[in-house]
């Protein structure tokens, strides 16, 4: 009963035959191959728009370069006080952007409080010297809540953020669990809503080690300082066609939505199923794939007794993650040991 990440999970069979494929002649090199070539294509079909597109093998590579890009090193950039960007990346993104610094901000359900946005701008202004300027809007997209932002509420954090002159940056290492559960389209979540860059993230949701950071075309004219930043930090894989492999696999007849949905399900019948028992309640909503509770302490003994794998969160809460191949006789399993 593992349900400690998403990237404990295999990688998807078709992604791995994907990788194979890919593995037979030769290519150019740097991301100038056809099956490079062939998902930065599918990406603009899906996105609606044209756009530039680089591949890392981490969410935190690619969060890192994106924000190096968006943000000066004397600026700042403000996102939750829970963002992966703020708690789990070792001040990459600091480090990437030559110093900038991060503001994190309160927020319910690891959202951002739009009136503390707007306080934020207020007390950071642009023209004055002594104080760092907001330059970034980041989201994340699940969020570390494993909350998703609906199309309003990205739009209400976007639009002051924007009027304001800042660019808004988008961690979407879970972006497809988010798509999925909102099930609006790619372009609506992302550049019709405000955004400027997102980082698409197939890692969580089937891949070996694939992570996109797409330039939408506010930010276009930055592409040729993101592959300069991108190399000089040793983010460039020179065989790129072996990520682009995955990214043209998973995007394939939609089965990177189809994975994310499968997920998705999984957790909220984890959820049902954990609430039913004694001594748990959600501590927030389950818009994806992750799924937070408090737990007794009987209740969390039992489970660990039982041999459930799960992380306890700073926040007091277990946090249980499902993935595409979670399979419904470990939630049996769980159910069954919640229930003593």
């Amino acid at each position: 009963m593992n349900f400690l990440s998403d990237t404990t999970a295999p990688a998807h069979p078709a992604l791995i035959e994907a990788i194979a494929r890919a593995n037979v002649g030769f290519a150019p090199s740097y991301g100038a191959d056809a099956v490079s070539a062939r998902v930065e294509a599918r990406l603009k079909e899906l996105f609606e728009t044209d756009l530039k597109v680089v591949f890392a093998v981490s969410g935190t590579a690619a969060n890192a370069l994106a924000l190096s890009v968006l943000c000066p090193s004397d600026a700042m950039v403000l996102c939750h006080d829970e963002a992966h960007i703020h708690r789990d990346e070792r001040g990459a993104p600091e480090f990437f952007t030559g110093g900038a610094k991060l503001l994190p901000l309160p927020g319910a359900h690891g959202k951002i409080d739009r009136s503390a946005l707007g306080d934020a701008l207020n007390q950071w202004p642009a023209d004055f010297v002594h104080a760092p300027p907001p330059a970034v809007l980041s989201l994340s997209q699940l969020n570390e809540a494993g909350c998703a932002y609906t199309l309003e509420e990205v739009g209400r954090l976007t639009g002051p953020a924007r009027a304001a002159g800042l660019r808004v940056h988008m961690d979407g290492a879970r972006f497809a669990s988010a798509l999925a559960g909102l099930g609006c389209s790619p372009a609506e979540l992302t550049w019709k809503s405000g955004v400027d860059v997102l980082c698409l993230g197939a890692t969580k949701t089937g891949a070996l080690a694939a992570e996109a950071v797409i330039l939408f075309p506010s930010v276009m004219d930055r592409f040729a300082r993101l592959q300069a930043r991108q190399k000089r930090a040793g983010h460039m894989a020179p065989k790129a066609r072996f990520i682009a492999a995955q990214l043209d696999a998973w995007l394939a007849d939609d089965l990177w939505l189809t994975l994310a949905r499968r997920a998705n399900t999984a957790a909220r019948r984890l959820a049902d199923g954990l609430v039913q028992a004694d001594g748990a309640q959600l501590a927030h909503p389950v818009d994806g794939n992750e799924v937070f509770v408090r737990l007794s302490a009987p209740l969390t003994q039992r489970l660990r007794d039982a041999g459930a794998g799960f992380y306890a969160w700073p926040d007091g809460s277990a946090r249980f993650v499902t993935s595409w191949c979670t399979a419904d006789a470990e939630i049996d399993a769980l159910i069954a040991a919640a229930r003593g």
